[in-house]
């Protein structure tokens, strides 16, 4: 069985934020195979299951998103090398995206807090793009905000070419790389 986490932070104020990123991305998967979920309190999280493979979207907070992990991979008997999590990311331009395993955090509290609680990088991360702040906002403050009317666009399609991928590892098929 495979693991596909969305990180973001609870709660409608944080929904549409850059920081959700992750949590809209499973969102949409779940809507597009118009699946069931369900609310697992004991795990803290939102799951349903599609083929060989549980959608998971978390009820902590981004930094304390290890907790989380950490009880589902034991719950499901799931591997690190069987997690993937999809997650905002500042080093990559807003629509580009990368999906890769085994790296660090590049200063991400999300996965800081996973590999943490795992004691391992060794899992797949889906990376996705916010970039930097233009401006001299603060990044604890850029990630809480919403996308740009311009920006968007490029991530509903960006999340649109990542769905398919998702899709495809899910069969146990290679993604095409990025």
């Amino acid at each position: 069985m495979k693991a596909f986490i969305g990180l973001g932070n609870p709660g409608k104020k944080y929904s549409t934020t850059r920081h959700n990123l992750g949590q809209s991305t499973i969102l949409n998967l779940i809507q597009s195979l118009k699946l069931d979920s369900k609310n697992l309190p004991k795990l803290s999280a939102t799951t349903a299951k599609h083929q060989d493979s549980i959608l998971v979207i978390l009820t902590t907070h981004m930094n304390n998103s290890g907790i989380a992990v950490q009880k589902i991979l034991h719950y499901f008997k799931i591997k690190p090398d069987d997690l993937y999590v999809i997650h905002d990311d500042l080093d990559l331009g807003v629509g580009d995206y990368k999906i890769q395993f085994d790296r660090g955090p590049a200063g991400h509290n999300g996965i800081k807090s996973i590999i943490n609680h795992l004691g391992t990088q060794a899992f797949h991360r889906i990376r996705i793009g916010i970039d930097h702040p233009q401006d001299n906002t603060p990044t604890e403050s850029y990630v809480l905000q919403p996308f740009t009317p311009t920006q968007k666009p490029l991530i509903s399609q960006t999340i649109d070419k990542i769905i398919p991928k998702i899709k495809k590892l899910q069969s146990n098929f290679a993604p095409s790389s990025t």
